[in-house]
């Protein structure tokens, strides 16, 4: 197996709370992993973690390493700006800019210095028809992406964050606060897209990690209880805690 993140001993706190314990996992190349368990267990530390998000939370720390194709990402000569680009994150409410869905998708090209207008027309239309979404606004790229859909605007949002061609696609519950439709349009295109890119995805929806993950990992109360590719998990969970979860006696 061709893993692209390392996670070596990590432990993080919020202030003196230890949100994760010791935490050893590697992340599979071109697959989807999902990380389930109740809430509060460390999900969304965990892969806020991956692309140093919770950098930016008052008294948060880390200890233990964190290795993206081989470096550190705490290394202090790394670039984070750059770092993103390659490890990319949607959140749970999409987080749309208020400005065109053409400027939204052109964005980051253009932090990263793309000034042409056809290179980012071609950017733009690229990373759209790969969020499934260009046939719903390609006549209306100028309109303000707030006035899309709560799903539209989740799918720009995977399309934002794909246009600077990641490696690595971070999701937070990206469908808990859409209805099934609109969910169900991002597991496709979510299964779609682990074909071109790494994706870890946070869900509380264990039907949902069932249907489109290749791995999992069970967190419970800042430990990771178990990790696998998830019809072994499913049917032959090695740990009590696994079972119960799955079984619903936990929550």
């Amino acid at each position: 197996m061709d893993w692209i993140i390392e996670v070596n001993n990590l432990s993080a706190f919020y202030g003196e709370k230890i949100a994760l314990k010791n935490i050893n996992i590697k992340f599979p190349k071109k697959v989807i992993t999902a990380i389930i368990g109740p809430s509060g267990c460390g999900k969304s530390t965990l892969v806020r973690c991956l692309n140093r998000i919770n950098d930016e939370i008052p008294n948060f720390k880390v200890t233990g390493e964190i290795y993206f194709k081989g470096k550190n990402i705490y290394d202090p000569d790394i670039d984070i700006s750059e770092f993103r680009k390659n490890v990319g994150m949607v959140f749970q409410k999409p987080t749309v800019f208020p400005m065109s869905i053409y400027d939204n998708v052109a964005f980051g090209p253009r932090i990263h210095g793309i000034k042409d207008k056809r290179k980012l027309d071609l950017i733009v239309e690229k990373a759209l028809r790969d969020a499934a979404l260009w046939d719903e606004v390609k006549d209306e790229l100028k309109k303000t992406a707030t006035q899309l859909s709560g799903g539209q605007q989740q799918r720009l949002c995977i399309a934002r964050a794909i246009a600077v061609e990641p490696e690595v696609l971070l999701l937070d519950e990206p469908t808990s606060a859409l209805d099934p439709i609109a969910t169900k349009k991002i597991e496709f295109l979510l299964e779609e897209l682990s074909e071109k890119y790494t994706i870890i995805i946070v869900t509380h929806n264990l039907a949902q990690a069932i249907r489109i993950s290749d791995y999992m990992a069970f967190l419970y109360r800042g430990d990771l209880i178990e990790f696998g590719e998830t019809s072994k998990i499913v049917n032959q969970p090695e740990s009590e805690l696994t079972e119960a979860y799955l079984n619903g006696q936990i929550s």
